[in-house]
């Protein structure tokens, strides 16, 4: 950036400041000429000065990103669709804490440099006093979602950034977390923000809403709205109140609906808020679990109402349950591998789990640790893909307390170390950086375990498990993965099948839906059952459980129906117009691009073992895949 440039950022900024503009240009917005006066007036900042980005040390940032990893866990599957539905290029998606740090980030591995040296960086503070008028520090500081764009910013070096930041608050009402996304793309104009802004609006509110129902899973919840169709819903007033009846936490939708500030509601009686008594709403809730009654608030709005009640505690022993959820052995091939993985897991035999993504790899781990003898001890797992890279290693080996400045006193525990005596399980174990693939090969060798900052091993004994849905033979081959922890880990392989290939499709929607219905009787119709079974699933045992936990929330009669089913479900199972009969030549062509595709992904399109499982050349089998025009990217 010239210096003309920066100067020139610098003026507007005092013009804006000092009330001179206020028409147009960024003082259009009282939000940010406010910011821009507090940069002046309270933080003492220059708009031209060029400082590199305030980055906490890698322990310190690991401590805010303990506090906050709930939160964490929560946003991660949010932060990602959120970066797929804005297409991905151009975009990063940042997480922060209520100071301002960056704690997770997400954006494409080509972009991740130019997303650094505009400051974007794990650990970085944004706050507003640290960088001026910003998305992140801005928002934290006006406790609102707004946009940032490009000359909007204080500081000059940072008017290439377009951001649109919302604020996530606790069930309490206090600012937790930031979401943003940042693009740093000269064609980005601020109308184009509006359809960023409501999608970034939305992934906040989706992470406050599983905050809230997380946060108090073991307390009673009274879900209502004005209208019974949106009970279950976004949009539903939720209020945590334990077995006294007093309330514990509100969401903004029930502040908005009773009409009261939140701290006119905390610690309220249930009963101060509506006409019945805790018991009666106890009874009737008990009554009618699946159903939405009628509750008028001392308003007299009228409501529709349902409880959760707090959960009961269940007897450890349940033959009859699964070992983990999501989890059935009705597949005879599934079955057989299971067999095989216990016998192999009681030998201290490595087990890799091959599969698509949402197969169920992590449920079959769980459920081998649990029918072995570590039972009682630690299921540990951890996702190589979900974690920064830069954190990956402390989290996997923790660190020594006091060892290095910023250190906590108490250290931390790494995954390795918490599984002592258990199992580990290292699910997308084909994206861990290459660097740390040695250390985790040499403790796989001397079970020991040398934390971050210590001088002295400590030995660790515990069961692996690893998963991935990545050809780990072709890493190998292109040098991202060690041949020798390759070999290592493959003890025993196995491919777990993916959903439409199960033959227990029956049995797991019936365990699925009961694990969701949490105690009610819900059946389907034979049309929707019959179409559920029919549909191919490309999301696998997740997808699944996603669709039949919606419909569990949204039925109200106990029966699910054809109507229920989201579209393209219902799309998938419409008939297709009769054609006419094929002749036989297609037919042929047609069983042979069919058999050939089973081939394919029952190898997951590694080209040398599908070939010597046809019996034919690799040369003819691509002549093949050009007749057919098949490929992995079209399939």
């Amino acid at each position: 950036m010239s210096a003309n440039t920066l100067s020139r950022h610098a003026r507007e900024v005092m013009t804006v400041a000092s009330g001179k503009l206020q028409t147009r240009g960024p003082g259009a917005d009282p939000s940010i000429a406010r910011s821009w006066l507090r940069c002046l007036e309270e933080y003492h900042l220059d708009p031209a000065q060029m400082l590199p980005p305030a980055v906490l040390e890698h322990a310190r940032m690991l401590e805010h990103r303990e506090r906050l990893q709930q939160v964490l866990e929560i946003a991660s599957g949010e932060m990602t669709s959120l970066h797929q539905q804005l297409a991905g290029s151009g975009h990063a998606v940042l997480l922060t804490d209520a100071r301002g740090i960056i704690l997770n980030c997400v954006s494409a591995a080509a972009e991740r440099s130019s997303f650094e040296q505009a400051g974007l960086w794990l650990g970085a503070d944004w706050s507003e006093a640290r960088e001026g008028t910003n998305g992140i520090g801005t928002c934290l500081v006006e406790r609102q979602a707004l946009t940032i764009h490009r000359d909007e910013h204080f500081r000059s070096r940072h008017t290439g950034l377009t951001c649109s930041a919302s604020p996530v608050f606790d069930p309490q009402g206090e600012l937790l977390a930031v979401l943003d996304v940042s693009s740093a793309r000269r064609d980005a104009s601020r109308q184009s923000q509006f359809h960023t802004m409501a999608l970034v609006n939305l992934s906040a509110k989706m992470i406050e809403r599983c905050y809230f129902l997380r946060r108090f899973e073991d307390q009673f919840l009274l879900r209502f709205h004005l209208q019974a169709d949106y009970v279950g819903l976004f949009s539903e007033g939720l209020l945590a109140f334990d077995g006294g009846g007093r309330i514990l936490a509100a969401n903004q939708s029930a502040i908005n609906l009773l009409d009261a500030p939140r701290e006119g509601l905390l610690g309220r009686s249930l009963d101060a808020c509506f006409d019945c008594r805790l018991d009666e709403l106890l009874g009737r809730a008990c009554a009618q679990p699946s159903t939405s009654w009628p509750l008028r608030g001392h308003s007299g709005r009228l409501f529709h109402a349902q409880l959760r009640g707090a959960p009961r505690a269940v007897p450890l022993a349940l033959p009859s349950a699964p070992l983990a959820p999501g989890l059935c052995l009705g597949d005879p091939r599934l079955a057989a591998d299971f067999r095989r993985a216990l016998k192999v897991y009681a030998h201290d035999v490595p087990l890799l789990l091959h599969g698509e993504t949402g197969s169920g790899k992590e449920a079959f781990a769980k459920a081998v640790h649990r029918a072995g003898e570590r039972a009682g001890k630690a299921f540990v797992a951890l996702n190589c893909a979900a974690i920064p890279e830069s954190l990956i290693e402390s989290e996997l080996f923790g660190y020594r307390g006091g060892s290095f400045t910023g250190a906590r006193k108490e250290g931390m525990r790494g995954k390795l170390l918490q599984a002592d005596g258990g199992t580990l399980f290292l699910d997308e174990i084909g994206d861990m950086p290459l660097s740390l693939q040695t250390r985790l090969l040499r403790v796989l060798e001397e079970r020991q375990v040398l934390p971050l900052g210590d001088g002295e091993a400590q030995a660790v004994d515990l069961r692996l498990i690893s998963a991935t849905h990545r050809d780990l033979e072709q890493r190998v081959a292109a040098g991202s993965f060690r041949e020798d922890l390759y070999y290592r880990l493959n003890g025993l392989v196995l491919q777990l099948p993916a959903l439409r290939e199960r033959e227990d499709k029956p049995q797991l929607l019936d365990q699925l839906l009961a694990e969701e219905a949490k105690g009610r009787r819900i059946l389907f119709d034979e049309e929707a059952r019959q179409s559920l079974l029919a549909y191919a699933w490309p999301g696998n045992v997740r997808q699944l459980r996603n669709v039949l936990r919606t419909l569990a929330a949204l039925c109200e009669d106990g029966r699910v129906r054809l109507a229920d089913l989201p579209a393209d479900i219902r799309r998938a199972a419409a008939p297709r117009p009769v054609s006419e009969p094929e002749a036989p030549v297609d037919r042929l062509l047609d069983a042979e691009r069919g058999a050939l595709l089973a081939v394919l992904e029952a190898q997951r399109w590694h080209m040398s073992r599908t070939a010597q499982q046809l019996g034919i050349s690799r040369n003819t089998l691509y002549r093949k895949l050009r007749r057919h025009g098949l490929s992995r990217s079209a399939t």
